[in-house]
């Protein structure tokens, strides 16, 4: 049985408190808390950068933070997240000009390497890049904003991915992000993921612990 772990995102937290949200939603049974850095070019929104990662940290956060990188070019924001205390780094294949060697970048800084693929994004990125990542998110909604729906068509990609990672032989996570609620959170398990992003999911609720307990009764459901 996969090791199934629940990452609540901060993008659908209260900014304003965001250090109180963090440890709140650790504190409440969120295994790793997920950092959306957007830039308003590669995506079209603006999020939060370096600076509030390492803000976290300087508050006290020491829950992995896994950051995922909506911006381009990601070389700089490679070095300057990994400096501000981010566990794992994400990136886009099509924001970055040499996806291999950024893969290698983000390992040399000290982090967990991610690949993310949007909707639209085929497979053929992961070639040749597989014995790179530690990690393959895969998008489930189109990249830019939080509280939007699942998408369906998100279901088949998880299983290919899943096989992929099988035929390789290869120690990878597979994450979702995007609508991912209580009532589907066993559906995405079933086709392959083992890490889980929810964010208005879990923030948009007034009992933290109460939903990430209740999306833990659903995947142990899971055979």
């Amino acid at each position: 049985m996969r090791n199934h772990q629940i990452a609540a995102s901060l993008l659908s937290a209260d900014f304003a408190r965001l250090g109180e949200e963090a440890q709140a939603v650790i504190d409440a049974g969120a295994d790793m808390l997920h950092f959306d850095a957007m830039d308003n070019h590669f995506v079209s929104n603006l999020t939060i950068g370096p600076v509030v990662c390492a803000a976290l940290r300087r508050y006290g956060i020491q829950a992995n933070i896994n950051v995922h990188l909506m911006a381009k070019p990601v070389d700089r924001l490679i070095v300057d997240f990994a400096k501000a205390g981010a566990t794992a780094i994400t990136f886009h294949p099509e924001a970055s000009e040499h996806v291999a060697r950024d893969l290698v970048l983000i390992r040399k800084q000290g982090c967990k390497v991610g690949l993310a693929l949007k909707p639209d994004t085929t497979l053929d990125c992961l070639e040749n890049v597989l014995d790179k990542i530690d990690l393959i998110l895969v998008m489930s909604v189109n990249p830019g904003f939080a509280g939007q729906t699942f998408l369906p068509t998100a279901i088949d990609k998880i299983k290919l991915v899943r096989k992929v990672i099988s035929a390789s032989g290869r120690d990878i996570r597979l994450a979702v992000d995007g609508g991912i609620k209580t009532k589907n959170i066993a559906q995405i398990a079933q086709a392959g993921a083992d890490i889980f992003v929810a964010g208005s999911a879990i923030f948009d609720q007034p009992d933290y612990a109460e939903v990430i307990t209740e999306m833990r009764s659903q995947l142990a459901k899971v055979k």
